[in-house]
């Protein structure tokens, strides 16, 4: 079955080693083009004086909101109006919260467009040492190449069988000592199916959550729209040596998944996921954006602007955590990433893609933020990407149309 699966950071496996060995630039917000685009505001983050919990609750009670978290564990709250309130209530009830002796502020948080980066229907290994790789299978217990999962000789990308006999290394990498082991990475996305037969072993629950429905478990509903993140979590961590699917390019690492693109994008929803478990996660990757459709100018809004800053600054017990953006795929369009906040952000790797014969792909977007390009599907007369499928099943992934999420 070739469908669309996550245009996806198969480079990780060189970010897994440099999270072992050491283990954005502002863009105004264009939530609506125009005013009467928008819905009208459910949802808001208030900021007091100071943090008081009590308060806080207290506050969003009297005015028939409810307070649905924080973004950091600071004096700021999500709040959300209870359902049935009219325009005029909320209104008033903004007015009067703001007004509060104890508040800050308090900002509407508007959903915002964004766009899973799936395929559109648009139109030489150098020589390694024998000692040093006898040495690498005894210390890993990375099981004998090739592996025996089913499709691992599918994965052309791995195993030197694009034009030119070329691949990303990635099996030297993995001879080399990096494999993932003891790397934390969290896919940013609509879920992942936890408990498939290819992914349980490597699940990570420190590494998940539910954003959209406030809860600790990131399977996505099984609806047919929500198997991006599942395939972007294949790509990365699938388990190797048992049988079933392919084999992720950091298939020792631990995965996770945020389930946020499930529902209205805001600018908190975007901060809660990058701000998750900072000192556990090593890796977040993020395949999603703004609409890549050449008229577009937008990046992550405050919170998540500092959301990223203290990722940087902070994760991991001050070693900085790793954030990897998808460049974008609006080439066809004369699409720029560089209109694009979260690739050009100098908090983000942005990662861009080469084709089977080592072309440039008809999506690509050019800016001069792109760190690297991996290998991707371009289209149905070339080969595909290999990775897992919802519910418990393997696909080879190439072309479907955009989901885009507004």
């Amino acid at each position: 079955m070739l469908e669309h699966c996550c245009r996806s950071r198969l480079s990780i496996i060189l970010l897994c080693g440099l999270a072992v060995l050491v283990n954005g630039i502002a863009h105004d917000s264009l939530q609506c083009e125009q005013a009467g685009d928008c819905p009208d505001a459910s949802h808001y983050v208030l900021h007091l004086v100071k943090r008081d919990d009590t308060l806080a609750s207290q506050i969003a009670q009297d005015h028939g909101m409810q307070v649905k978290g924080q973004p950091f564990l600071d004096s700021r709250y999500f709040l959300q109006h209870q359902e049935g309130s009219s325009r005029r209530e909320k209104r008033s009830t903004v007015e009067a919260i703001r007004d509060h002796e104890q508040v800050v502020d308090l900002i509407e948080d508007r959903p915002r467009a964004r766009t899973k980066r799936d395929y559109s229907k648009e139109t030489m290994h150098g020589p390694i040492n024998k000692r040093q790789i006898v040495k690498a299978f005894k210390q890993l217990e990375i099981p004998r190449l090739p592996f025996p999962d089913p499709l691992y000789q599918d994965e052309w990308y791995l195993t030197g069988r694009a034009v030119g006999g070329y691949d990303m290394n990635v099996r030297e990498a993995w001879l080399l000592g990096y494999a993932g082991r003891n790397v934390s990475i969290s896919i940013l996305d609509d879920g992942i199916q936890r408990d498939h037969l290819d992914l349980a072993q490597n699940y990570d629950p420190l590494a998940s959550t539910d954003i959209n429905d406030h809860d600790d478990d990131p399977t996505p509903q099984n609806n047919g729209d929500n198997k991006h993140g599942t395939r972007c979590a294949g790509e990365v961590a699938a388990v190797a040596g048992n049988n079933v699917c392919g084999v992720g390019v950091a298939f020792h690492s631990k995965i996770g998944g945020v389930r946020m693109l499930d529902g209205p994008v805001s600018d908190s929803v975007e901060a809660a996921s990058l701000n998750l478990n900072q000192h556990h996660i090593d890796i977040y990757s993020a395949s999603w954006g703004p609409e890549d459709d050449g008229k577009t100018f937008d990046g992550p809004g405050n919170l998540a602007q500092e959301a990223f800053y203290r990722g940087i600054k902070g994760g991991r017990g001050g070693k900085g955590n790793i954030f990897v953006w998808a460049s974008g795929n609006g080439g066809s369009r004369q699409d720029s990433c560089s209109a694009d906040g979260y690739t050009t952000s100098i908090y983000t790797l942005s990662i861009s893609s080469a084709t089977y014969d080592n072309h440039r792909p008809w999506y690509l977007e050019e800016c001069p933020s792109t760190i690297a390009s991996t290998y991707s599907s371009a289209n149905i007369n070339q080969p595909a990407i290999v990775t897992v499928d919802v519910p418990n099943g393997c696909t080879k992934c190439i072309l479907e149309p955009v989901h885009r999420l507004h």
